[in-house]
């Protein structure tokens, strides 16, 4: 997948700080330093949306879900 450029402005300390990491070796440059930090606020924001959800299912409905499944059906699924 290729890499598309773009600008953006940044607060002047936010750039210290990531230079700092750079210089330390922790990322090779700056956009790769922010390519990590957009990357993994992402992924957070993707697992905040799945806890949200899942904050929404019935507690009771889901165990009574669970407990109808027979044995015959269960062992019928796929292991991963």
């Amino acid at each position: 997948m290729g890499a598309a450029k773009f600008a953006i402005s940044v607060d002047e300390s936010l750039l210290k700080k990531i230079d700092q990491l750079v210089k330390k070796g922790l990322f090779p440059n700056r956009s790769r330093a922010f390519q990590a930090a957009m990357k993994e606020k992402i992924e957070r924001l993707e697992r905040m949306r799945l806890a949200r959800e899942c904050s929404k299912l019935d507690k009771k409905i889901e165990q009574q879900f669970a407990e109808d499944i027979s044995k015959e059906e269960f062992e019928s699924w796929p292991e991963y």
